[in-house]
């Protein structure tokens, strides 16, 4: 297993979220914020999701106040507010932080010292991902959407 797959998360309504279930799958983490401009990008997740999770494939949330506070609400408010307006399905984590000294032990992984794509994340909506042996592949601006065809290209490569 990869140090990815050893990690436990929280999920959004407070239970477990251990990442070793996605051992053999292959993963988009994805920092997100419910008032960006960038927040309609969920509906294209859940699509990315709804596409390819039959062939091994999810989509990880995990909500970021760090950016201009776009992700002030409370973790129930921000399920309620996915839901309803996005239909999301996909596995969503807690709040937690991606720069800085309390940076998430996930994203010290993703992008701290030593990862392959190094680096502070810029924005809300940037994207790891992930192969099925939980290594980073690629490493996505929070502009590419969804639908890009080189983020789209690079899932079907991971998939095989």
């Amino acid at each position: 297993m990869s140090a990815f797959h050893d990690l436990n998360l929280r999920a959004l309504d407070g239970q477990e979220l251990p990442l070793a279930p996605f051992k053999g799958q292959v993963v988009l983490v994805v920092n997100v914020a419910s008032k960006c401009g960038l927040t309609p990008q969920y509906a294209g997740l859940e699509k990315l999701y709804q596409q390819y999770k039959d062939k091994g494939f999810s989509v990880l949330g995990l909500p970021c106040n760090q950016f201009a506070g776009q992700e002030p609400d409370s973790e129930e408010a921000i399920r309620e507010f996915c839901s309803l307006n996005y239909g999301v399905t996909f596995p969503l984590g807690s709040k937690l932080e991606v720069n800085g000294p309390d940076r998430h032990p996930l994203y010290r992984l993703l992008a701290g010292e030593g990862a392959e794509f190094p680096g502070d994340i810029t924005w809300n909506f940037e994207k790891f991902l992930l192969g099925h042996d939980g290594r980073v592949l690629a490493r996505f601006s929070p502009r590419t959407a969804p639908d890009d065809p080189a983020l789209i290209s690079a899932i079907e490569k991971a998939l095989g």
